[in-house]
């Protein structure tokens, strides 16, 4: 490789840390600060991680404004929350308009402990999920990447090389690789909880459990593992619909269901409210049955 091709890389990733720079703040809520993406020109992402507290949380502009700032609403899945700030007033950060792919340069942006810009260049290394968060939660889908990363790095910028965004930085890490939640999952996440404060979360009322299914049970996609209802809750959603104990439920809204995970994963958004059909073997026969997913009430 020529100086000359080192050297407009290196040029490239620098103009992309400069193009995202003014769009990413610092945020005060714990000893330590950290960081956090323009959203909107009065709204900031960042993420749970990153504050530590719900009061006395602000948020320091590229331009030096301190502002005081409220938490409008957090995801407990992702751990992604946003901020209002009023007279913020800075542009929001772009978003890519295509996903990462594994190979790609890209840079995590942050502010320094003194609001000075701090970068962290890597590869995407691995694209995957889900990625579970705990009591039945998980993230859809991660980003990992070699860029190092500190804690004043949660809810940094992570962007490609023309300084667009392709996630937001936790700061965590899986074997050595920082996680970043992707552009697609985090913005969406973004607008839900600037509209409603909080992810609305399915409720079916059935527990279930994996079961292997037999070869008889496989059918022409040669499934090997379902998931068994093992309780109905009385007037629930799931009892409604005539889903009943001893179905073998196969597919969710036409995904496949192996574990409760599964069916949890599924259970959010806009899938509240609305019917969707419920593939399960009954007494050895494939049967589809609608269900009107609940809302569940936290």
């Amino acid at each position: 490789m020529s100086d000359t091709t080192l050297v407009s890389i290196s040029n490239q990733l620098a103009d992309a840390v400069a193009l995202v720079a003014p769009s990413v703040v610092q945020v005060h809520g714990r000893r330590r600060p950290a960081s956090g993406v323009v959203y909107s020109s009065d709204v900031v992402l960042t993420t749970v991680r990153a504050l530590g507290r719900e009061d006395r949380l602000h948020v320091r502009t590229h331009d030096g404004r301190a502002l005081d700032a409220e938490l409008a609403g957090w995801d407990p899945a992702s751990g992604l929350a946003v901020l209002r700030a009023a007279g913020l007033s800075i542009s929001a950060a772009a978003v890519a308009d295509r996903p990462a792919r594994v190979g790609h340069l890209a840079v995590a942006v942050a502010r320094s402990w003194s609001n000075a810009v701090t970068a962290s260049a890597g590869i995407v290394s691995v694209i995957g999920g889900p990625l579970p968060t705990g009591r039945g939660r998980a993230i859809d889908e991660v980003i990992r990447t070699t860029a190092p990363m500190h804690d004043g790095f949660a809810g940094a910028a992570f962007v490609d090389a023309t300084g667009r965004a392709i996630g937001i930085a936790t700061a965590a890490q899986i074997r050595g690789l920082g996680v970043v939640i992707p552009a697609s999952i985090a913005w969406k996440t973004a607008a839900t909880l600037v509209e409603h404060g909080s992810l609305k979360r399915g409720f079916l009322g059935l527990a279930g459990q994996p079961v292997e299914l037999t070869e008889r049970q496989r059918g022409a996609e040669q499934r090997e593992e379902a998931l068994l209802v093992v309780a109905v809750t009385p007037d629930s959603p799931a009892d409604t619909a005539g889903l009943m104990v001893g179905d073998v439920m196969l597919d969710f809204d036409g995904h496949p269901i192996e574990s409760p995970e599964d069916l949890l994963d599924l259970l959010v958004g806009d899938r509240v409210g609305k019917g969707a059909a419920v593939r399960v073997l009954r007494g050895g026969t494939a049967q589809t049955v609608t269900v009107r997913v609940g809302e569940r009430k936290e």
